[in-house]
């Protein structure tokens, strides 16, 4: 029988070493970018703030801002998210962001040397945002509706939307943007839209249903959707979280 391991003891606060001088490299700033994706009208939509100042005045560019010298990068990330868009903060409080990766060219901002760290989030459909601070308006947009983006944002948006369609592939991230009771159609739907392919309906339901703990059948009468066909028998989310097997995307046919 194995002995349990002593919990690690906090490391003591340490002290600026005698005669360290930390105006001795040049300094740089350091700052959050957001993609925020959803699902809106049956299209894949960012959240975008039109720049209210200089550099790219005018243009558009994820959420985003300068870390504050007292506060993390996910702190940071959570206020520029409340300000920059009208959200609330307990609204921003509650997304689930996820740290996408940094950003260093040395180039990036024509302001001085900056370094970003970029976070992700496929969210549930929100209220229309509103501008604020250094953003003169917010916006959900569809994707790739809008032109080119400040900064490197362009290539921060590819990379989450990379990142979103991947996890969708191996965790059960889609049920949580489906109304409480929803049918495989409206699920397939969000994989659809990330993606930017087709399914096919037949094989969609059976993996999604031989997937233990993926959705729960409700109890109930089927919901009307408006097509022709017979009524639609409702799911909600099991407890699953990740997908076992995962569920693929279609090689080759993302739009």
């Amino acid at each position: 029988m194995s002995t349990p391991k002593a919990p690690a003891s906090k490391a003591p606060k340490a002290e600026r070493p005698e005669g360290y001088d930390p105006h001795a490299f040049e300094p740089f700033a350091v700052t959050v970018d957001l993609a925020v994706l959803t699902v809106r009208e049956e299209r894949l939509q960012v959240l975008l703030v039109r720049r209210g100042q200089e550099p790219y005045k005018d243009c558009w560019a994820l959420p985003g801002g300068f870390v504050l010298p007292r506060e993390s990068a996910e702190q940071a990330a959570r206020r520029e998210l409340a300000e920059e868009t009208g959200i609330s903060g307990a609204t921003a409080a509650r997304l689930h962001l996820e740290q996408l990766r940094t950003y260093s060219d040395p180039d990036r901002d024509p302001r001085m040397r900056v370094v970003s760290v970029a976070y992700t989030a496929l969210v549930p459909d929100l209220p229309e945002p509103r501008g604020g601070g250094d953003a003169a308006h917010a916006q959900w947009l569809p994707y790739g509706s809008y032109g080119p983006l400040a900064f490197d944002h362009d290539t921060i948006l590819a990379d989450a939307r990379e990142r979103v369609g991947a996890k969708l592939e191996y965790t059960c991230l889609a049920t949580a943007f489906c109304p409480p009771a929803f049918t495989l159609g409206e699920l397939r739907q969000v994989y659809e839209t990330v993606w930017g392919v087709e399914l096919d309906r037949p094989n969609f339901r059976r993996k999604v249903l031989a997937t233990p703990g993926f959705v729960e059948a409700v109890e109930g009468p089927p919901r009307l959707t408006g097509g022709r066909g017979k009524p639609a028998a409702l799911y909600r989310a099991g407890g699953a979280t990740a997908l076992h097997p995962p569920l693929l995307r279609p090689e080759g046919r993302q739009a």
